[in-house]
Order: structure tokens, then sequence, then C-alpha cells
């Protein structure tokens, strides 16, 4: 079959990489692509949110699947679109996509259906939501309603730290229209975790868990990033706690959903924090998660594009989901002043001797290749990623990739995998 996966960065390239592995896949497109993934499908000069284009490409192409990798594009409705042309997609419609599009949205929908979260009030004015921290004090917890790529959260410590965040959010609109409200929401305490699901709207089947690392400095230090590296599994993620999770979280969310017509085709990705009160939800995502495939995808047995496929058929009930038993890491590297502005066009080292390294596979993010060499373009650069038997034999397999690789300005953290390391 003919396979067009949609997207650019290092999620898209461990969707691919797994694709080609498997024996359905018999071409792959990407649009747009990256550095490294020229190397295992054709790349298409077309932007990830230009769905009129991406419409046409498909159907001159006749691509039996396309693969959704970023959220943009879902919360336009591409999956609408491409389904009314005839076309299959892996990833779901409009209606529910507003999940990870509007955290507001989320959150009434998390209240309808009983599922735990932390208590939450919507301010559409930087006046009343000033005023409501002030009388509530901090830590607390801030976010931009819309997409703010994996950055609009903010969890101040201090009022004048939150008043600052209100401001950039709301008045100064560092993420756009995305900051039009704010959710002020309690802080919750304990340790997160990610879990996602494959459906096809009537069957549910987990993922092996994980655990980001959004900070952007060792031992959570700093600003929030889109994720500086994953590995899975998450011990803190037990069998009871997965149980839970889809009793409490999936199946109220995805059945809850279809009582009202809205069929959830794809994967769903939920922020977990494990409370004394069991898991309570941070947040819903309505793709893969990054990087936690770039750890996730490397552990999977199956035919990733037989899953998709199925999802988007509704016929997941058919499929025998397997998983490899080892453990996997993946590190990201990136660019000097990530996340805030960063440096572009630096070239990139030791590609080649890292991949050569025990269990490495080195994931594109933000590369480009410009006469025979990889230069950086983005603020996430690369996914370093090694299995390995156990947690900590992967930490040391990936570790030893990532000395390899060299590019000026490059910064990552040096402790993903010692959260789980320590439990043990």
């Amino acid at each position: 079959m003919k396979i067009l996966v949609v997207g650019s960065g290092g999620r898209e390239h461990a969707i691919i990489w797994k694709l080609s592995q498997g024996k359905k896949a018999e071409k792959i497109f990407c649009a747009p692509g990256n550095g490294g993934i020229k190397d295992i499908a054709e790349l298409v000069d077309i932007k990830a949110d230009d769905i009129p284009g991406l419409l046409d490409f498909a159907k001159k192409n006749k691509i039996d699947l396309t693969v959704v990798g970023p959220e943009a594009p879902l919360v336009k409705g591409i999956a609408d679109i491409f389904c009314k042309n005839g076309l299959k997609v892996f990833g779901p419609f409009k209606d529910v996509a507003m999940l990870e599009g509007s955290k507001v949205f989320s959150k009434n929908v998390m209240k309808k259906f009983g599922i735990a979260t932390a208590d939450f009030r919507v301010f559409d004015s930087p006046e009343a939501a000033r005023k409501y921290l002030k009388e509530t004090g901090a830590p607390i917890v801030i976010k931009a309603d819309g997409l703010a790529a994996g950055k609009g959260v903010v969890i101040p410590k201090t009022i004048e730290e939150g008043l600052n965040a209100i401001d950039s959010i709301m008045v100064e609109k560092v993420f756009g229209d995305s900051g039009n409200k704010v959710i002020i929401e309690d802080c919750l305490e304990g340790e997160e975790a990610s879990l996602l699901v494959f459906t096809d709207g009537k069957t549910i089947v987990p993922l092996e868990s994980s655990q980001d690392h959004k900070r952007i400095f060792d031992n959570d230090k700093g600003p929030n990033t889109g994720g500086m590296g994953a590995y899975s599994p998450a011990p803190v993620v037990t069998e009871g706690i997965m149980e839970e999770a889809m009793k409490n979280v999936f199946r109220p969310m995805i059945y809850g959903l279809r009582k009202e017509g809205k069929i959830y085709k794809g994967v769903l990705y939920a922020g977990l924090m494990m409370t004394e009160n069991g898991p309570m939800v941070l947040e819903f995502n309505v793709r893969f998660g990054d990087p936690e495939t770039q750890a996730i995808l490397p552990r999977l047995k199956s035919d990733l594009a037989d899953i998709m496929l199925a999802c988007a058929e509704g016929t997941l009930d058919k499929i025998d989901i397997k998983w490899e038993k080892s453990s996997c890491i993946s590190v990201v590297c990136a660019s000097k002043g990530y996340p805030d502005e960063y440096e572009k066009d630096k070239e990139i080292f030791g590609l080649e001797e890292a991949g050569k390294m025990n269990g490495a596979i080195v994931f594109h993010a933000g590369t480009k290749a410009k006469n025979g060499k990889i230069f950086t373009s983005g603020g996430r650069v690369l996914g370093v990623t090694s299995l390995g038997k156990d947690i900590k034999s992967a930490k040391t397999n990936v570790y030893k990739a990532v000395d390899c690789i060299k590019f000026e300005g490059m910064q990552y953290r040096k402790d993903i995998g010692d959260k789980a390391i320590n439990k043990k």
C-alpha cells in the first residue's frame, strides 16, 4: 500500500521508520519531511497544514492511507476533508481533535464524563485572571487555551511569576490567538507519565507506557519545552494503574464521545499525574506524543500499518498487538537558545557513527539536508534513541550514541532514565 505521512519532526521519522519495517508499506511519502526522513521515504514539498495541497497529492498518487503526525492539521479538519473525498486517514475528526485544539473544550468534556482532572477556572480577560491569581496564590498552573507547540503551560511558583505569565499569554500574545483565553488550575502533585491508546472508536488498545521530560535542564529545572527526552516503559505505570486509566480515563472519554455521535479514530494521548487519589489527567493530545513516540515505537513488534489501517477502517478488534520486553530511551539534542529563540544552520557531525552504536537509532527532527551534509533547522534537532534489556542498559547505550554527535551549541539532558532507574 501507498502511505502518506504528514509532518516533519522526530515523531514522524519514528513512525516512518517503523512503517518501513512492515510488509504492508510498499511506498511511503512524507510531507514535508526532514533531513533524515529522506533516506527512508520520498519527501513531498507540501507543508503539514496545507490541506488542499495534501488532498490533491493524495488523490493524484492514489494514497491508500494518510497518517497525520502533528496536531495543527487535525484541528483544521484534515481527517474530515480526506474522508469526504474517499481517502482513509489515521487521525481523529475535527470535532474530537478539539480535545487538543482547545484546553477549555477538553476540560469541559472531562468534567461532563466524570474524568478526574484538576479543578479549574477559565478567563477571557487578563484583569479577571490576575485578580483570581492574587486571591488563590501559587504554585498554580496557567494554560493558554489553544495550540502552542507544547509550550503553552506555565507553572509559576510565585504570584509575580504568574502575573508575568498571564501578561505574556493574554496581553503580549506570545502564542497568538491561542492566548485569547487561559485556564488557571490547581497544581497537582505526583509523578507524570504518558499513556497512549489506539482506537477505532469501539475497540481501545493501550500502547506501552512512557515518561516525557518537559523541562529544558537536568533535574526538571528551567522552562517547559516540547519534550527533552522520554523512556519506555515507565515503572510508575503499574498494571493496576494501566487498568485504572483504561477504566476511568480512556473508556469514559471514547465511549462518551461515541454516545454523542463523535467517533474517535487514531491515537489518543493522556498526560497523567499519579496522585495519592489515583491517576488524574493533565491534558489530552490527539496524536502521538513527541518524544514519547521515539521511545515507544522501537518496542513495537507488530506491523504499524496493519494497526493504523484497522483504526481507520473500524476493525481494530481483529489486530493482535505485540511488544518487545526491552526498554527504550530517546534523548533530544536541541539547538542553543531553545526553547526560546534558537540558532539554525549548524552542521551536524557524527550521525553515521552514532547510528552504529549498540541498539541506537537517530531520529531527525529539526534538520535539513544540503549538498550531502546535514544541518540544524529547528529547536529540537535530533532524538537519539537506544534499546536495552532494561532502562539502565538503554541509558548506557543511548548516551554512548549521543557522545558521537556534535553541532555548535548542542544542548541535551543527561538524566533521561534516572527516575526509572532510581525507582528500582
